[in-house]
């Protein structure tokens, strides 16, 4: 008796010691390598993203438009008070684009169970890539503004060179003139001045404008091929919705910045066409490498992820520094309460509604 009680007991920790053992497999029994779109409706699926590519591309096209018509909106013009709040919402949206919906992606793909423990279960990627790029981001800003800065002042200075050489020349040839030509001088000295803050300012938008881009170029890339890989019609046709909505609020952004550049207008046009055409673009190219892309595959999942987290880190980077302490921080904005008051109020609703849509995509 007390043999088949003690064989019993044995037993039940076997049982029980395997049990333990198969617990997490049944806990993350849902964590598999199998694409979850294997029994999609390819045709009808191919329906609606025809319709998303036309939906993103006009939604894109209106939103980073609308800013760029500030020449024909007064209200919409970049030194009016409005136009504080509107960049503040589209700061906003971007923020949350990378907060909520670029940097959380990138965590999951990087940690996916297809993906080896060793490294990338035991090192925070995700996290690593975002603030390199913040940093790298940084460099670039710097770099490319010094540069420009540089340009522009030499040639300044060849300016001034021609300038003193014909008031010289004036001043040998009419000394009775003397006074007259040294107040002009003057004049042109304070003009001069104002004109190089100007020009130190405008270099500025057009590199934040530039990184900008770039940023939102590499996102725009990734979830055009994510949406177009994908298979199920159920997938695909609340992102659309979600898509057409995060591509007019980011074109929204990136119109305020290029209309503060204040790029020529073939330009200015070049970089509105870019944003606009980029998702669709990845969404075409989705579609075309469907059948041969896997999603879960290894390679596929260590780019994707390492893309996403270093288009967090620029955007992060972009909204913080330059969007929202250029102008919260700026003297026409501290001394306005009433610009101050109804940006943050902008802000916040910008990054809610792009953290609501998170629901959806």
């Amino acid at each position: 008796m007390l043999i088949i009680q003690a064989s019993s007991l044995n037993m039940l920790k076997v049982v029980a010691s395997v049990l333990i053992l198969l617990f997490p497999t049944v806990v993350f029994g849902e964590c598999t390598c199998e694409s979850e779109d294997a029994h999609g409706n390819n045709n009808e699926a191919l329906k609606y993203k025809l319709g998303s590519i036309a939906s993103i591309l006009v939604a894109g096209a209106l939103g980073v438009s609308l800013p760029l018509l500030g020449k024909k909106i007064p209200a919409l013009k970049p030194e009016n008070d409005i136009f504080f709040i509107v960049k503040a919402f589209a700061a906003g949206v971007i923020l949350a684009t990378a907060f909520i919906h670029i940097l959380p992606d990138a965590f999951e793909t990087l940690t996916s169970p297809c993906l080896k423990e060793n490294p990338w279960g035991k090192f925070p990627f995700t996290g690593f890539v975002c603030m390199m790029s913040a940093i790298g981001t940084l460099m670039v800003d710097a770099m490319a503004t010094g540069y420009y800065k540089s340009s522009s002042l030499k040639t300044t200075q060849v300016t001034d060179d021609d300038e003193e050489s014909r008031v010289g020349h004036d001043h040998g040839h009419a000394g009775h003139a003397h006074g007259h030509t040294h107040g002009a001088t003057q004049l042109a000295s304070n003009a001069h001045g104002s004109e190089e803050l100007k020009s130190s300012e405008l270099i500025r938008h057009r590199v934040i404008s530039q990184v900008l881009e770039l940023g939102i170029l590499v996102h725009s890339v990734i979830i055009g091929i994510t949406l177009g890989v994908s298979q199920n019609p159920d997938t695909i046709k609340p992102l659309l919705v979600a898509l057409s909505f995060h591509q007019f609020f980011e074109g929204i952004g990136l119109g305020g910045c290029i209309s503060q550049a204040q790029f020529k207008s073939r330009s200015a046009a070049i970089m509105a066409a870019f944003f606009s055409l980029t998702t669709p673009i990845g969404i075409a190219v989705g579609t075309a490498i469907s059948r041969v892309y896997s999603e879960t595959s290894p390679t596929a999942l260590i780019v994707q992820g390492t893309l996403e987290s270093a288009a967090a880190g620029i955007l992060i980077y972009m909204a913080l520094v330059d969007l929202l302490a250029a102008d919260f921080m700026s003297p026409r904005m501290q001394g306005n309460r009433r610009i101050q008051l109804g940006s943050y109020l902008s802000l916040l609703l910008g990054t809610g509604c792009m953290s609501f849509l998170v629901k959806w995509a």
